[in-house]
C-alpha cells in the first residue's frame, strides 16, 4: 500500500485549476506533441474549415460584440485554468475517436479522457489494484480474455486500468489520495486471460469551479459523467484499444456530458458467487492485428 501524499486536504478540497494544470502538464510530457509532417494543404484545409465554421456561427446567430468579448475572456480563462485538455476531451474527443476507429474490427473503444497517467504499477493476473484500508464501495471482480479476430488467444496482452474512487475523485488529480489508487497495468496469462480486483467507481461531475464549469452553468447544462472504468488494452502486433466501461442503470448513461457511452461498453455486473461479497463482471477483448481493417 502506498501512503497518502503529504497534502492533508480531502479529495473534494482540490480545485479545477490544480486538476487542469496537471492534465496540461501530463499532456505536454506525453509525447503527443511530437512534430508532425503535415502538408500545408492539410493545415490550410482544417484551419480554414474551423475558422469558417466559427464565422458562420457569428453570421447565423448575429453574435454581438458583448458576446464576442465574453467568448474572448472565457477562452483566455480556459487557458489560464489549464482546462484545454478537459474541454477538448469532454466535447470533441468522442468524435475524433469515432472517426479514427471506424475501420478497426474487434472490440469497440471510446475516449481516453484527461486523467490517464502512464507508468502505473505492473501486476500479474490475478491482480488487485491499490486501495486504502477500509476502502468504501462495492468490491468488483473484473475478468476477461484476449483473442484475435479469428478467436485465437493473444499472448503478452495487458490491461491498463484506472478509475475514480467511491467519491468520484481520481488519484493524482485530487489531494489526499495515494498516487496509484485504482491504477494498475495488469499482465494477462499465456492464454490471454486476466483477473482484476478493484472497487466499483462512482458517478462524478467534471470540475465546475473553472472555465468549463463556467460554460456549463451559463448554458444550463449538467456536469455529470456516469460511473465508468477506464481501460487501455494492448498486445505486441495488435492495435490498442482505449475504453470506458459503464454500469447499467446509471441516470447519466443517456446524457453523459462527454457523449462517450456506447451500448457495446455496458457491463453486466452480477453478485459474486465465489469468494468475497461484491460484484463480478466479465468483459472479453477481440483485438485487430496491426494494419487489419474491416
Amino acid at each position: 500500500m502506498t501512503e497518502t501524499q503529504a497534502d492533508p486536504r480531502k479529495e473534494d478540497e482540490g480545485t479545477a485549476v490544480e486538476a487542469g494544470s496537471k492534465a496540461t502538464e501530463r499532456f505536454t510530457a506525453s509525447g503527443k506533441l511530437a512534430p508532425l509532417d503535415v502538408p500545408k494543404e492539410r493545415v490550410s484545409l482544417l484551419a480554414g474549415a474551423l475558422i469558417k465554421a466559427a464565422n458562420d456561427i457569428v453570421v447565423e446567430h448575429e453574435v454581438t460584440y458583448e458576446e464576442y468579448n465574453a467568448l474572448k475572456a472565457w477562452l483566455i480563462k480556459v487557458g489560464t485554468d489549464g482546462e484545454w485538455p478537459l474541454f477538448l476531451d469532454v466535447w470533441l474527443e468522442h468524435t475524433v475517436e469515432d472517426v479514427n476507429s471506424q475501420d478497426r474490427p474487434g472490440t469497440v473503444g471510446t475516449i481516453e479522457g484527461p486523467y490517464y497517467v502512464p507508468g502505473s504499477p505492473v501486476l500479474q493476473t490475478p491482480a488487485t489494484v491499490e486501495m486504502r484500508e477500509d476502502e468504501e464501495g462495492t468490491p468488483l471482480h473484473f475478468s476477461g480474455r484476449f483473442t484475435d479476430t479469428d478467436g485465437n488467444p493473444i499472448q503478452n496482452a495487458q490491461v491498463e486500468i484506472w478509475h475514480a474512487d467511491s467519491a468520484g475523485f481520481y488519484s493524482q488529480y485530487a489531494p489526499g489520495l495515494p498516487d496509484w489508487l485504482f491504477r494498475g497495468t495488469v499482465k494477462a496469462d499465456d492464454d490471454g486471460r486476466f483477473v482484476i480486483n478493484t472497487m466499483r467507481p462512482a458517478p462524478y461531475q467534471i470540475p465546475t469551479d473553472g472555465a468549463c464549469g463556467q460554460l456549463i452553468s451559463a448554458a444550463g447544462w449538467h456536469a455529470w459523467r456516469p460511473a465508468h472504468i477506464h481501460i487501455k488494452v494492448s498486445a505486441p502486433g495488435f492495435q490498442p484499444v482505449t475504453q470506458q466501461l459503464y454500469f447499467p442503470g446509471d441516470p447519466h448513461n443517456a446524457d453523459d456530458i462527454a457523449s462517450a457511452v456506447k451500448p457495446e461498453l455496458m457491463l453486466d455486473p452480477k453478485p459474486r458467487t465465489d469468494g468475497p461479497a461484491g460484484e463480478e463482471v466479465v468483459y472479453d477483448y477481440v483485438l485487430a492485428k496491426e494494419g487489419q481493417h474491416k
